[in-house]
């Protein structure tokens, strides 16, 4: 049985990466999309590659930047599908800058786009999915989420914020029908890298070694979509860096000595 067959599933950041493979598997599942990101001629390319008749798919184009109308954004979808079963907080961005040296507007930027939009959006549809008596959300956080690390300070504070918050959403919601899950990616061969700001917002503009032969984005969406599927709380998608998680957690001390030894890149 095809159990994503006319799900209406809502995925930020689809234009390219994660997002974009999400949207690829799931429309191969026959589910009905919406896909958001800034670049609707980029939407509308993947929107294209995944063959759904257009009485199944809608492109919705904004800037994470501002989800001040994520409620006159969810009534769109209302008002197209009648409904949204799943919520897809997959867009964002990266930073590699020192924290002394980040600008004040990119520590912002990154709290927006990271933090704020996955809340906006989510409470936005959680109304629809409490009256259908179900849902989910699911929100696509970091390793980064777990530990902090060179470069990333801002990036990681926003994806630890997401964890503080989507936990205690879960607590609250699950026994009205809202499932929840986090999904904690390590290394996936993505244009993340490449998108991540520096100091002033410039952007990094190259791929990090440790992501030249890391997982690519489709084995990484298609084990988001099992994790969905099984309605499991938290799953962690890599290779070895996700050791760095457990070893946090066994034995801090010894993650203290190694993490100092890491590359920043």
């Amino acid at each position: 049985m095809n159990h994503l067959k006319d799900k209406v599933i809502w995925i930020t950041g689809a234009s390219s990466g994660i997002g974009e493979a999400l949207a690829l598997e799931l429309a191969k599942k026959e589910a009905r999309l919406i896909l958001s990101a800034r670049n609707a001629e980029a939407l509308n390319k993947v929107a294209a590659q995944t063959k759904l008749p257009e009485l199944d798919i809608m492109i919705l184009p904004f800037d994470l930047k501002n989800t001040s109308n994520a409620s006159a954004l969810a009534a769109q979808v209302i008002n197209k599908f009648g409904r949204v079963d799943v919520l897809i907080n997959n867009g964002g961005f990266s930073q590699r800058s020192l924290s002394l040296d980040t600008n004040d507007q990119i520590e912002r930027d990154i709290m927006e786009v990271n933090y704020f939009s996955a809340v906006n959006l989510t409470k936005a549809v959680a109304p629809y999915m409490l009256r259908q008596k179900q849902g989910q959300i699911i929100v696509i956080s970091s390793i980064a989420g777990k530990f902090g690390f060179y470069l990333r300070s801002s990036y990681s504070a926003a994806k630890h914020a997401l964890h503080g918050y989507f936990e205690s959403f879960r607590l609250e919601t699950e026994n009205l029908g809202i499932r929840t899950l986090m999904v904690c990616p390590g290394k996936v061969k993505t244009n993340i890298s490449f998108n991540a700001v520096a100091k002033q917002g410039e952007k990094h503009n190259q791929m990090d070694p440790s992501h030249e032969n890391a997982m690519d984005a489709e084995t990484c969406a298609k084990q988001i979509i099992d994790a969905m599927l099984k309605g499991e709380e938290e799953i962690f998608i890599g290779g070895k860096e996700l050791k760095a998680v457990w070893l946090k957690r066994i034995f801090p001390s010894i993650f203290s000595k190694v993490i100092r030894k890491q590359n920043p890149l």
